[in-house]
């Protein structure tokens, strides 16, 4: 080959890029973002659909404020997790569908940097849900709790934060929005049937206890029950989220690695 067939193709190959990079990490938060403003009606699922779950679950038990006092707490880290692994799912799908990942992945920008932009953007929404969620449950519905609502507001940021990072990670093996939904049978309602909500693990069957043992959403409800119970901060509520941030960071290094061109 001349050298000049040689620097022309050496030319065409975009430069190596790093692991993570924190500029091209915001950029890709930045458009997404900006892209996300002109969508209201995802907007609004993410930040308006926990909260109607929590109004709507408060006043099925107005006669009984015990039981959602119970249940509130777990459900105010459940309903995060849920919408936002739909809203990530279908969305980051449809990035892939319409070709925006492809044109990304052919300019230097790492698979890394990808994902971690991605889950900037739908972690600051995050945030905002998490927030409103929060806020509407201790202060508006009565929900009544031991220890301090910002420690609930932590275990529901963390929980919103594994599910974005389950729907990214989903969203590499699904080839339409449809199936993006139907990993949601799959991945969401065994851990939701698992965890604790309905019945106390223990009292699980042995081998449903030891499933349950592994997967996140058990220690996202274990974490809110710890706050429902305690005034301070104890070592299994330590345990709980840092084994739930754990699980969110796994997740999306996983989705990293799966990440990949729809074409040759």
């Amino acid at each position: 080959m001349s050298t000049t067939t040689t620097a022309r193709a050496t030319a065409t190959v975009p430069a190596p890029t790093s692991p993570l990079n924190l500029s091209r990490t915001t950029a890709t938060g930045t458009r997404v973002l900006r892209q996300l403003r002109h969508d209201p009606r995802t907007i609004a699922l993410m930040l308006l659909v926990p909260c109607v779950m929590l109004v709507l679950l408060r006043y099925v038990f107005d006669g009984s404020p015990r039981t959602f006092d119970s249940i509130g707490a777990s459900l105010l880290g459940i309903f995060p997790l849920i919408t936002m692994f739909l809203v990530t799912s279908i969305a980051t799908l449809r990035e892939r569908t319409s070709g925006t990942l492809e044109r990304l992945l052919a300019v230097p920008l790492g698979k890394a940097d990808l994902v971690a932009g991605y889950a900037l953007a739908f972690g600051a929404l995050a945030i905002i849900q998490s927030a409103l969620a929060t806020g509407l449950a201790v202060w508006f519905l009565g929900l009544d709790v031991v220890g301090s609502p910002w420690l609930l507001l932590l275990v529901a940021l963390l929980d919103a934060l594994l599910g974005t990072a389950l729907g990214l990670f989903v969203s590499a093996f699904a080839a339409s929005e449809f199936q993006a939904v139907q990993f949601m049978p799959a991945v969401i309602f065994p851990q939701l049937l698992l965890c604790g909500l309905f019945t106390p693990r223990p009292a699980m069957h042995p081998v449903l206890e030891g499933i349950s043992d592994v997967l996140p959403m058990s220690y996202a409800v274990d974490g809110m029950n710890e706050v429902l119970h305690h005034t301070g901060t104890t070592g299994t509520f330590i345990r709980d989220v840092v084994i739930v941030a754990g699980c969110a960071v796994l997740v999306l290094g996983l989705g990293a690695a799966t990440l990949r061109r729809r074409t040759a």
